[in-house]
């Protein structure tokens, strides 16, 4: 009987105690979503919010040691409204690290890396993908600069040593794919890529490219869709941007010749471009560099940086953030520029 009036009074304390701690929950205030910024919609806010704890909860977007391959061949996905694939959205390399070129998981020139520790054999492969032996067939003059670039990547002591895109200079046509997560969209005519250091326009008509004059960092494209395959061809290059802080550059007499050649599942594509300038390389040659969609995957201070676009509706239509660089526009870059004036 003892033990049954026992087992009746814990009971009952663990009850009471089990609704003072309900109480205090109901209580306790509910943590708030910040206001919506000034000129936001504040219902569009509140979805925006939704979908950012929806978006934590997405998978990571893994790095890759190996590269996807993508056939060119016919496009059984979805079209524009003048006949484009549809490929519009947010896509990034899946191998990672810009720094290097030939080694892209090789660390940062001057610095050491977790990956230096790593066998070469289970660090992604070159970029380079002919010649076979993954490497830049540069003429001697252009290897001596590329080296000296190299060597002075971690101590600059000349504008022309630091990096261009560390300084907010666009990419260049290449190295563009290699850096942060960017923005495909399409228009009647048109293909626009929205890098977070410039952008790039490529003209599906028959335009003439630029005045060889008029040089860009980006370059002047021209291109046209065979099935699932954009090629483009680049020209108008002003040299100056790299291939990575391991000092690879162009001149400004390369023609670029590339293929976005995009699977049928509209979640991977693989670019492939092939360089000829012989002011600068002995040879032609061709990198490849595998992209994948990254809007299924959450942001992860790389990739997929979506804030709210500002309209007048009460749809929720999601942007990339604008990624703000403020370094000076002093001389920087070169490369074949400075180079092709005084061989060496």
């Amino acid at each position: 009987m003892k033990r049954l009036q026992l087992f009746t009074l814990s009971a009952l304390t663990l009850a009471l105690s089990l609704q003072a701690v309900a109480q205090e929950v109901k209580q306790a205030p509910q943590q708030e979503i910040a206001p919506a910024p000034a000129g936001v919609d504040a219902a569009r806010w509140q979805q925006y919010q939704q979908h950012q704890a929806q978006r934590s909860e997405l998978p990571k977007f893994d790095r890759e040691k190996t590269v996807y391959k993508v056939a060119s061949g016919e496009w059984t996905g979805p079209r524009l409204s003048d006949g484009q694939p549809d490929v519009q959205g947010q896509w990034s390399n899946t191998i990672a690290n810009h720094t290097n070129l030939t080694d892209p998981q090789g660390g940062v020139p001057g610095e050491r890396s977790r990956s230096d520790n790593q066998p070469r054999s289970e660090r992604a492969p070159s970029r380079v993908i002919d010649p076979a032996d993954g490497q830049v067939p540069f003429l001697p003059w252009a290897r001596e600069l590329q080296q000296e670039y190299r060597a002075n990547f971690a101590d600059p002591v000349k504008p022309e040593y630091v990096e261009p895109l560390a300084r907010c200079a666009p990419g260049g046509p290449s190295k563009s794919f290699m850096w942060h997560g960017y923005e495909i969209r399409q228009f009647p005519g048109y293909v626009l890529f929205l890098f977070d250091s410039g952008s790039r326009l490529i003209h599906l008509d028959d335009k003439p490219h630029l005045d060889p004059k008029i040089r860009l960092w980006n370059g002047d494209s021209r291109g046209h869709w065979e099935g699932n395959t954009l090629h483009v061809v680049v020209k108008n290059n002003n040299s100056k941007s790299r291939f990575g802080r391991t000092g690879e550059f162009s001149g400004t007499e390369t023609v670029v010749t590339e293929k976005f050649i995009f699977e049928n599942g509209n979640q991977r594509y693989l670019y492939q471009a092939t360089y000829e300038d012989p002011t600068v390389f002995s040879r032609p040659w061709t990198l490849e560099i595998p992209a994948r969609r990254v809007e299924n995957f959450r942001e992860d201070g790389w990739n997929n940086q979506l804030g709210v676009a500002n309209h007048a509706g009460s749809e929720l239509i999601l942007e990339p953030l604008e990624q703000i660089c403020a370094e000076n526009n002093g001389g920087f870059g070169g490369g074949a520029v400075i180079g092709a004036a005084n061989p060496k």
